[in-house]
């Protein structure tokens, strides 16, 4: 069994050349697929639609996806990866840091403020995703067919904050690994929770604090329960859409030519989403500008000042990629400050690990 990677590029060219004709040659097939979150945007405007619409358009009626939301089904998000590996689906999406404590390298593109703008985030993945690809591949029997981004990850709290300092002795909800490091480092106490049961928890008090992408939580109803919207970014909870490698194998060629394809663009058109998402997301928290994505909130701005931008920069050096690096094991740290160090302007400092 190859690797998605080894063949990918000789049948995306292949596909190309098929043009408007490659409806005819699809032998008839049907998939399962579990989508990410059903409340977000980028699945309600993008993903739903390619596997309920579009793949079936664009086969000419030939390739059909049953397609469930992990939140509806009551998936974990934790669990996706697992039952891909299985074969419960064949195809699923979910944040790739949710299985940072399988394998720490799948946190590499996006450790905790590694990056302030999408156009980085994205370049960052790219240059780390072959090394996933392969984990994934070789662990999970699972080939990574695409990756994209949420709204920049942010600070969601029921009570006033000023700054970062204000997050001493709070209970912050976070969702992987990189993010208890920095959240930790500033003092605050770090509460690992699902996103369907953040809600609640800040409505109850359960958590103080709460860490999300400014859309992602906006469509979730997190403005009915937090008050301030600290938005210094802490990552972009990139998600993936792997495929079960005992599926995809049986797939016929032209189906998976097919799929390569739909894949390039399905990519594309999540990252677009993405960056218009990141535009309005602070919008439409605070009922502020344009926000077509999303409901107009009333929640208060808390602006970062130069302090907080610089303590930011000191913690994702001297802590955050030095805890990673140790997770992941110092050829792995090489690696990543000759790929995603390069792009972000970073380096794991190798003597600390």
């Amino acid at each position: 069994m190859k690797s998605i990677a080894f063949w990918a590029p000789a049948l995306a060219a292949a596909a190309m050349l098929a043009g408007p004709a490659l409806g005819a040659e699809l032998p008839k097939t049907n998939v399962k697929v579990i989508g990410y979150f059903s409340n977000l945007a980028q699945t309600k405007r993008v993903e739903k639609p390619f596997w309920t619409e579009k793949i079936e358009k664009d086969s000419g009626g030939r390739i059909t996806a049953d397609y469930n939301n992990m939140d509806v089904l009551g998936v974990n998000d934790f669990q996706i990866l697992h039952m891909t590996q299985l074969g419960v689906t064949d195809f699923a999406a979910s944040d790739i840091s949710k299985m940072a404590g399988e394998d720490p390298v799948f946190e590499g593109c996006d450790l905790a403020g590694i990056t302030n703008d999408i156009e980085t985030a994205r370049k960052a993945c790219e240059v780390w995703k072959p090394v996933m690809a392969e984990h994934m591949k070789d662990k999970f029997k699972t080939g990574l067919m695409l990756l994209h981004p949420n709204p920049p990850i942010v600070f969601w709290c029921r009570d006033k904050i000023a700054g970062l300092s204000d997050l001493k002795g709070k209970k912050v909800r976070v969702f992987n690994k990189t993010q208890t490091d920095f959240v930790s480092a500033v003092g605050a106490e770090t509460v690992t929770m699902p996103f369907p049961e953040v809600v609640p928890a800040l409505q109850r008090g359960v958590v103080d604090c709460a860490l999300t992408g400014t859309l992602s939580g906006n469509t979730a109803g997190w403005p009915e329960v937090s008050n301030y919207l600290f938005p210094l970014a802490v990552g972009w909870s990139i998600a993936y859409e792997g495929a079960n490698l005992n599926s995809w194998d049986k797939f016929a060629p032209s189906v998976r030519r097919f799929f390569i394809k739909e894949f390039k663009q399905l990519e594309n058109d999540m990252w677009a989403i993405g960056a218009q998402a990141t535009e309005e997301g602070v919008n439409c928290n605070t009922g502020k500008g344009a926000c077509t994505l999303g409901k107009p909130g009333h929640m208060t701005l808390v602006p970062i000042s130069p302090a907080d931008e610089a303590r930011k920069k000191e913690l994702v050096q001297d802590v955050v990629l030095v805890k990673w690096g140790k997770r992941c094991g110092k050829a792995c740290a090489e690696k990543w400050n000759s790929t995603v160090g390069k792009v972000v302007g970073l380096k794991i400092p190798l003597d600390k690990l």
